[in-house]
């Protein structure tokens, strides 16, 4: 099968996608490249990133957190150069490749005076309170450190993956000292798995899928006020909104208007896309990858802007968000994961697509899809997902996004 993305083939754009890297393909034509090699705005005085509250906490955070998923090692210069501008949210994953925790470690090592200025975050893949404990030990090892400021259960789905074993674990961890405050990320069924914390005392903190495409929807901005009500913190990631597949003639003129408006400001559309989440004052932070010091400069100084976007530019997003809603999941696994595709993870699939094809993760996506039970991969090849495709609010097109999995990934 030979799809074409815009006169050239999905094998193409794959192989284009790897060498030139995610940024300058998603950027478009009209923006010319991603925040790490395009103009940025520059602050009249270069200032320390600001800090929200974090939920009930009692802990303020900055507003822009480091995402670890990259080799942290290899840029401790970064890291240092992170905390001269407060950026001293740390975010880390057990899972996270390139040595992540062990590049924290390798830092802390070298300046342990900055432990302390840190608000540092982990995650468990493990659900059970034994595995949560090997890996935080783990954890704790790599990163020379005697305590975590925010524990995280790594891509909840389902509220009740939490009971009162998680529970029992997490009172005991923290008497111990070696946690501070427990929570979960979540990138799937996201308003409902919040929606379920909000009335759990002893949920702390939230990183969830937030960005353009979603905050305004009700179900989203129902679940951020019980978060907040309930003085649950909220991190926000996945703020690029970036999609599983494109097609650039249907995106084209919403995407034009929206990049040039944003580069006559002085700002990349990146940047713009970051500024629409801080809009929400309930969003403690945005959990953003930067693997440079080029991206990181181009954040901190967005960060600090004192201009919030207008009425106008809210609208240009929603406008550019519609348009190009058939390239985007949502996450929302509920819609597609009828009879005939039970036991086909949909969404899933769409991640894979997405770092694959927006990232410029191809390995990543392949290592990924050749976990899956060879019964999931026959049950892809064979299901009919016109039902899924007609339940599905983006209108994806969710029975081709599958066929591409099994020939892009094999």
């Amino acid at each position: 099968m030979k799809d074409e993305y815009e006169g050239f083939s999905r094998r193409q754009f794959l192989k284009t996608a790897g060498a030139i890297g995610a940024g300058s393909l998603l950027a478009g034509r009209a923006a010319a490249g991603s925040p790490v090699d395009a103009p940025v705005a520059k602050p009249a005085v270069l200032d320390r990133v600001p800090t929200r509250p974090f939920g009930r906490s009692g802990r303020d955070v900055s507003i822009l957190s480091l995402g670890g998923m990259f080799d942290i090692g290899a840029n401790q210069l970064m890291l240092r150069q992170a905390i001269k501008w407060g950026v001293t949210y740390w975010d880390t994953a057990d899972c996270y490749q390139a040595g992540s925790e062990d590049g924290i470690g390798k830092y802390f090592g070298k300046y342990p005076e900055d432990r302390e200025k840190i608000f540092l975050v982990t995650k468990s893949d493990a659900r059970d309170p034994d595995g949560m404990n090997r890996l935080l030990t783990r954890s704790l090892e790599r990163m020379k450190t005697t305590y975590i400021d925010l524990y995280f259960i790594h891509g909840l789905s389902r509220i009740d993956e939490l009971d009162d074993h998680t529970r029992r674990w997490v009172d005991k961890t923290k008497k111990e000292g070696r946690i501070k405050l427990f929570g979960f990320s979540t990138h799937r069924n996201m308003p409902a798995v919040m929606q379920g914390a909000a009335r759990l005392e002893w949920v702390d903190g939230i990183m969830t899928t937030y960005n353009f495409r979603n905050m305004h929807t009700r179900e989203m901005q129902d679940a951020v006020s019980a978060c907040a009500d309930a003085g649950v913190g909220l991190t926000a990631m996945k703020t690029q909104a970036r999609g599983s597949w494109f097609d650039w003639s249907r995106s084209q003129p919403e995407g034009q208007a929206l990049a040039e408006h944003f580069r006559r400001k002085g700002w990349t559309e990146e940047q713009a896309k970051l500024k629409a989440v801080w809009q929400e004052p309930r969003i403690a932070s945005i959990c953003s990858q930067m693997d440079s010091m080029r991206l990181l400069k181009a954040n901190m100084e967005v960060a600090v802007a004192p201009d919030p976007l207008t009425s106008a530019e809210v609208d240009m997003f929603q406008r550019y968000a519609v348009a190009t809603a058939g390239h985007y999941c949502a996450g929302c696994s509920g819609h597609c994961q009828m009879a005939e595709t039970a036991d086909i993870p949909i969404s899933d699939v769409m991640r894979y697509h997405m770092y694959c094809r927006s990232y410029g993760r191809a390995d990543w996506a392949r290592e990924q899809f050749a976990a899956l039970p060879e019964a999931v991969k026959s049950a892809m090849a064979k299901a009919d997902f016109t039902a899924a495709e007609a339940r599905c609010p983006q209108g994806m097109p969710i029975g081709r996004l599958m066929r591409d999995a099994i020939e892009d990934f094999a």
